[in-house]
């Protein structure tokens, strides 16, 4: 699934790197990486780049192998004072994000909600749709028919109008009004489509939306810092970093947002600001994301559950279970009878009976099950046997063992409990019969030790 994620965002987006390092950060909203993830990842995005663009090349005449944007040439950092609007800008981004999230699942959990034949709803959202575009039209048609033209771009990819914004003409004064309607028609027309059941994707959405809300900021900045903010080239510069501020902070993804960018501009002049901005929007949107299916961490996956459990017992011994395994338990002779053995397991709740020499070393073990065996014996011989001939030998445990050898062990075994032996007047002897509920408790201890140091400030 990673490696037709990261195939599939690297060829469309023109950015291989980013699609593979993408397909292994979005599925954690902590900053996680699934590391397995990652060379097939490489592997599926550089041929899916590779493919894609020689197809457009061959059936479009299309010369493949360029970045999905154009950008100034000169475009650089140079003032680190730039830092204070870029500031501003992730904390615009940011709210920027909650907003799109909220009107995304409400409209989602609206149509859920709708007692209405599931093939109608898409219809309903396309409607939505376009009627948001008829009144984006009609409400930009007295700044002029270029602004209308734009304006539709919310039906669109919309990347033409992300190349405009990053390399403008004409007046920027006029473009204000695009860029609002634009990035909320955005927000409106990709939250119907998706949330009424219809197909569609949300990175693509997120780009435009970024971009023309950090254009927005950018201009602020350049009629009220004109010396930060000069001319449409530097505006530019908060078009390009609004992209990324604004789905790191709505996707919890700042490492492969960051390295999308720039590879989708060919520039990575902006890196340094780009991490600054990035960094920020994901301390700032940690509480919420675009992906509701993205779980916390590695520990809160379901495929990765049986691997946490395991480094945790790898990493405790058997004396960290052994707070309930030191309670009372029966061993047996080697010599007693069958009779009394039936008559001892009566008395007790043991499974398992460890069996002891006359020195009082460990000899074997035998169940319950055992017992039963030889007490169905026809003949009377079942009447003959002693606790050594029901006895199994088996390795004990020791206190130093880890409690994740110890679990491989009940797995592999038929005993639902086992011995511990350790050092009693210099002799190695039963001090504990261990049971494999007691490995689970010292496990779920552990875990809720673990989560309870993660919750505290």
């Amino acid at each position: 699934m990673a490696a037709g994620v990261g195939a599939g965002v690297g060829a469309i987006f023109q950015a291989p790197l980013a699609g593979a390092i993408f397909a292994t950060e979005v599925l954690y909203r902590d900053p996680e990486f699934e590391a397995e993830n990652l060379i097939p990842s490489f592997i599926s995005s550089a041929v899916a780049y590779c493919t894609y663009n020689v197809g457009l090349a061959l059936c479009f005449g299309y010369i493949g192998f360029r970045p999905l944007f154009e950008i100034h040439g000169n475009l650089r950092f140079d003032d680190p004072v730039m830092l204070l609007p870029l500031t501003v800008l992730a904390i615009a981004m940011t709210l920027a994000a909650f907003i799109y999230v909220k009107t995304f699942y409400g409209i989602h959990d609206l149509f859920q909600r709708w007692n209405i034949p599931r093939v109608v709803k898409p219809v309903i959202g396309a409607l939505g749709t376009g009627l948001v575009a008829v009144g984006i039209y009609h409400l930009l048609g007295p700044v002029g028919p270029a602004a209308q033209h734009d304006g539709l771009s919310v039906l669109s990819f919309g990347y033409g109008f992300l190349q405009r914004i990053i390399m403008p003409q004409g007046d920027q004064a006029l473009i204000v009004w695009v860029l609002l309607a634009v990035g909320f028609g955005k927000i409106l027309t990709t939250s119907l489509t998706i949330g009424s059941g219809g197909s569609g994707g949300v990175f693509g959405p997120s780009m435009v939306i970024g971009g023309s809300f950090g254009a927005l900021v950018g201009l602020m900045f350049h009629h009220l810092a004109p010396s930060l903010v000069p001319d449409q080239e530097a505006v530019s510069v908060f078009v390009i970093l609004g992209m990324a501020s604004f789905f790191a902070a709505a996707a919890n993804t700042p490492v492969s947002t960051l390295i999308m960018v720039t590879e989708m501009t060919a520039s990575y002049t902006l890196l340094l600001p780009a991490m600054w901005v990035c960094a920020l929007s994901y301390v700032l949107g940690g509480g919420f994301t675009l992906f509701r299916e993205q779980v916390g961490t590695r520990l809160d996956s379901p495929a990765h559950r049986g691997d946490f459990i395991i480094d945790v017992l790898q990493d405790m011994k058997i004396k960290d279970a052994m707070a309930r395994a030191t309670r009372g338990f029966v061993t047996v002779p080697l010599g007693m009878p069958l009779g009394d053995i039936v008559r001892m397991v009566a008395d007790t709740s043991q499974t398992t009976f460890p069996v002891l020499d006359e020195a009082g070393k460990l000899h074997g073990l035998f169940t319950l099950n055992d017992v039963r065996q030889y007490l169905y014996e026809t003949g009377g011989v079942g009447e003959l046997a002693v606790a050594h001939d029901l006895a199994q030998e088996i390795e004990p445990l020791t206190l130093e063992t880890d409690l994740s050898s110890a679990i491989g062990r009940f797995a592999e075994g038929r005993f639902d409990e086992l011995p511990v032996v350790g050092e009693v007047d210099g002799e190695q002897k039963v001090i504990a019969l261990l049971r494999r509920q007691d490995v689970i408790s010292a496990y779920s201890r552990a875990l809720m030790s673990h989560r309870q140091s993660q919750d505290q400030p």
